[in-house]
């Protein structure tokens, strides 16, 4: 593989992911100091600009001492996505590793950091989808596997090639997907793979705690932003005219100060409300994270192991 070649990087990459709350930060400066790397965000809310506090942003003096990527890239008014995400991460990395520096990608938007190394290219139709999953499911019963099979052939031959007639499960899957999004599932699959970034060595790191751990953590968290004046950040965002029904404004913090600043909660109705939110936010991310079987699980506390595994690693791959 050539280092110019679309969407290929030869060059090292490390991840470094988890739930909201769980060390990331202190983590990841360590990973960068020790080991010449510069930071990619793989954060759906730090790309926005005048968003500090509720985003948990490394501070200024961090990011002096470790170059940060993909913070501050966006006003809070901008749609910002996923495909967005692997375009303006793929640069960051090929400017990083130009300069010789090793790409640390660290966040907790699954999301992400799965469109960037397994493909952007949805086959995700929603509420169509699930119709034209049960009329599917119906013409099965009634028609039968081969009927079914013959229709995909004639629609889609490259995928009724690679099935079985009698493989009903994938057969109806593929019929789904081409009914439902109007494009053939090869097709799809074909384009996933040509958005799909290529990683010739790439090392993925999760971090895990005990949950009553996190839960503690997320409530210390809260409080902490709440004292650095989250409330005060969210009404300079509406002094500038960042409407509270904003997507960026209806996230984790913004939401909850919104709803104080509004006079629909008091201040410990909204606390309270942050926290239980916060929790189930971490519950969502570690949902995603643990389809990621690429991952490499260690407990917050395992800082000097997860250090020394990496500098194995690194150790491995670039033959020193």
């Amino acid at each position: 593989m050539q280092e110019d070649a679309p969407h290929v990087i030869t060059a090292p990459v490390m991840v470094l992911i988890g739930p909201t709350s769980i060390g990331k930060t202190s983590l990841s400066l360590r990973m960068a100091a020790q080991f010449g790397c510069e930071i990619v965000s793989v954060d759906s809310m730090q790309v926005y600009r005048h968003m500090d506090i509720g985003t948990a942003k490394a501070s200024r003096q961090e990011r002096e001492a470790v170059p940060h990527h993909l913070i501050d890239i966006a006003d809070p008014d901008e749609q910002y996505d996923a495909a967005r995400f692997v375009a303006d991460a793929l640069a960051a990395i090929r400017k990083i590793t130009a300069s010789g520096k090793i790409p640390l990608l660290t966040g907790g938007t699954g999301l992400y950091l799965k469109a960037l190394t397994r493909g952007l290219f949805s086959m995700d139709a929603g509420e169509k989808s699930t119709a034209v999953r049960e009329q599917l499911q119906k013409r099965l019963r009634e028609e039968g596997s081969d009927a079914l099979f013959r229709e995909l052939a004639e629609k889609d031959p490259a995928s009724a090639a690679r099935l079985h007639a009698n493989d009903s499960q994938r057969l109806l899957r593929a019929l789904e997907i081409l009914y439902a999004t109007g494009i053939p599932w090869s097709e799809h699959l074909r384009k996933q793979q040509e958005s799909l970034v290529r990683f010739a060595r790439l090392l993925q790191i999760g971090l895990t705690c005990e949950r009553p751990l996190l839960y503690e953590r997320i409530e210390e968290r809260s409080d902490k932003m709440l004292a650095q004046g989250l409330l005060a950040e969210v009404a300079k965002l509406r002094e500038m005219g960042y409407n509270s029904m904003l997507p960026s404004m209806q996230a984790i913090g913004y939401r909850h100060a919104n709803l104080y600043l509004d006079g629909v909660v008091d201040r410990t109705e909204m606390r309270r409300l942050l926290i239980r939110d916060t929790r189930r936010y971490a519950k969502r991310q570690f949902t995603w994270f643990r389809a990621m079987p690429e991952l490499r699980w260690h407990d917050r506390e395992a800082g000097d192991e997860i250090l020394s595994i990496t500098e194995q690693w690194l150790n491995n791959v670039t033959g020193s």
